[in-house]
């Protein structure tokens, strides 16, 4: 029989894997009050979010919903994340539209399949990424990248709906498409859908931005008109509905939601069918990475304030789960949302049962509140939309980007003109492909210096930037970066050139405190520049250089060959080196520009 011991590594190992064995196991009933606090809370909140992406995706009203239950249970057993809301989101939902418009025309049942698979691809790649423990894959997508993204599908999202306010049928696949199309039908705009559309916007955008301070000064606590300021979209369905209903508004042009199935979601299987699983695919690894991007970055802002984990790799597991759980269930791609996963954690959630407890507060809706939608107009929808995604639009970022990193900003300047030209999947795709060339292409010319030291101190700093001491026998360089295949030609071009320009040489010293690998292509430059001074009657020294560096220079005979001495420090090098180090040199070397 296994020991106690044992039987307490398996629990351990498995509740790593199943968080909810490890909350589960020590919940308590003032944790459920809470859970049950903020799920009602975020169930009133989600369900107008839930059918407004729906729109945003192009897809039945329904499906918004059914994209709410059982993806949240799913995270509620694999996440990490005690506050984390699970749930359709803005930027993949218009990825979803795009994804899946290239496959079948909107609302068709080939459109609607392909919504439902790409849910089931994008949780199979993180599933499977989850698995691999390969979540760094997503620090390929810089912060500028992911910002420009979010900021340019934000104009676009916002730009898709001003039909809806207008009461027009207007649309296009980039930006430019879609302001000609709405002043090609401005002409056709519908009145009462104009008057209710403004309206909304107007009460919506009061409520972001004056509720919270006028429910303070009536005497409600912080937390609670932060919340029911966050839950305002409900206010406007409501009075939408009402006005709709009482005017008969529908027979007047005004576009509703109209009758929406009740029922839970059925489950299937989606048929398997290669060619539009390979045409879906790319697309899918795309909401995958950025969903996941969204996702980790509210989990942990979250749990930073509670001084809780998040662990990434089981959140790839956890939200896989819930994609895939999605799919299966007639919904689209879902990740954890900012806004929703706010007013949990502001309504006090403390596990993620309040997402499970959310699923079936949904599913009653589902079952039961959905004739009440009815007379919904989609111009009030089209505006909780407006409001939400326009909180996405950051163009401060841009101008501190520019500011402090011309690179970054190219690259987010790029992914914003192309998301809005080209569309969302040529965007981002250009956005990492052009991060990854700016870093390659950055690491390929490391900062490099020359370094002397400072008087009376055993510190060695950058000639260009400090009063040092340096000689004319002695020249000692440091690399800002570890060796590598992209960098190491330009430190042999570096450092030949230097001894070109410096005809009195003895020794030359590569500082290494910053290397952290020498790879073999960087070696072989060591090798060949070892040579090269060897030749021209100088020795060639390392200084500083890190033990993992050490250990692998060791494997090899580069140190066998080695003209001159590795050693621990580079005031070591200098006193072995220099035979007058405190003294200033009568013909100090020239200064140069690395």
């Amino acid at each position: 029989m296994p020991s106690d011991s044992e039987i307490s590594d398996q629990g351990f190992h498995l509740s790593r894997h199943l968080p909810i064995l490890g909350w589960g196991r020590v919940y308590t009933r003032l944790q459920l009050t809470g859970d049950l606090l903020a799920a009602v809370i975020v169930t009133i909140m989600l369900i107008p979010q839930s059918l407004a992406y729906a729109m945003i995706a192009g897809l039945p009203p329904q499906m918004g919903l059914y994209a709410s239950v059982l993806p949240l249970i799913a995270y509620a057993i694999f996440g990490t994340s005690r506050t984390l809301a699970v749930g359709p989101v803005a930027v993949l939902s218009l990825m979803t539209a795009v994804a899946a418009g290239s496959i079948a025309a909107q609302g068709s049942s080939g459109y609607i399949e392909a919504a439902m698979l790409l849910a089931v691809l994008s949780g199979g790649i993180l599933l499977i990424m989850g698995l691999l423990r390969l979540g760094f894959l997503a620090n390929f997508l810089s912060h500028p990248v992911i910002s420009g993204f979010i900021t340019a599908t934000g104009i676009l999202i916002a730009a898709g709906q001003v039909k809806h306010i207008l009461g027009i049928d207007a649309g296009g696949h980039n930006l430019f498409e879609i302001i000609a199309s709405l002043v090609a039908h401005l002409p056709k705009t519908n009145i009462p859908t104009l008057i209710i559309g403004s309206v909304s916007l107007a009460f919506l955008f009061w409520v972001k931005t004056g509720l919270k301070s006028s429910l303070v000064a009536l005497g409600i606590g912080e937390t609670p008109a932060r919340i029911i300021a966050r839950t305002g979209p409900v206010f406007a369905v409501a009075a939408g509905i009402g006005v709709v209903a009482l005017w008969s508004l529908a027979d007047k042009g005004v576009a509703i939601v109209g009758e929406i199935p009740q029922g839970l979601p059925t489950l299937s299987i989606p048929r398997f069918d290669q060619e539009l699983w390979t045409s879906l695919l790319g697309s899918a690894a795309l909401i995958s990475v950025i969903g996941f991007v969204e996702s980790i970055s509210v989990a942990q802002t979250l749990a930073t304030k509670r001084r809780q984990r998040i662990q990434p790799d089981q959140e790839l597991i956890g939200l896989g789960a819930s994609s895939l759980a999605s799919g299966l269930s007639s919904g689209f791609p879902v990740t954890g949302g900012f806004a929703r996963s706010a007013v949990n954690f502001d309504a006090g959630a403390e596990t993620p049962a309040a997402g499970a407890f959310t699923a079936i507060g949904i599913a009653l809706a589902a079952l039961f509140l959905t004739p009440l939608l009815y007379f919904l107009p989609k111009a009030v929808l089209a505006a909780t939309i407006i409001i939400a995604v326009l909180s996405l639009v950051d163009f401060k970022a841009l101008r501190q980007t520019w500011r402090y990193s011309k690179n970054d900003f190219a690259a987010m300047l790029a992914t914003i003109l192309m998301t809005l030209g080209l569309g969302v999947e040529i965007g981002i795709t250009t956005g990492v492909a052009l991060s990854i060339f700016l870093h390659l292409y950055q690491s390929s010319k490391p900062h490099f210096a020359i370094v002397g030291r400072v008087p009376g101190t055993e510190h060695f700093r950058n000639v260009l930037r400090h009063d040092v001491i340096t000689c004319d026998r002695v020249l000692t360089v440091r690399m800002d970066a570890s060796l590598y295949f992209a960098n190491a030609r330009f430190l042999e071009d570096t450092i030949y050139d230097l001894i070109s320009r410096y005809k009195g040489l003895q020794h030359l010293v590569l500082m290494c405190p910053t290397v952290s690998v020498i790879d073999a292509s960087a070696l072989e430059s060591l090798e060949a520049i070892n040579q090269r001074l060897e030749d021209a009657g100088i020795q060639f020294h390392l200084s500083e250089v890190k033990g993992p560096v050490m250990d692998r220079l060791k494997r090899t005979d580069f140190l066998e060959h080695l003209t001159g001495r590795v050693f621990l420090n580079q005031y070591q090098a200098i006193k072995a080196l220099d035979p007058n180090p405190d003294q200033e040199p009568e013909h100090a070397l020239s200064l140069i520009h690395i």
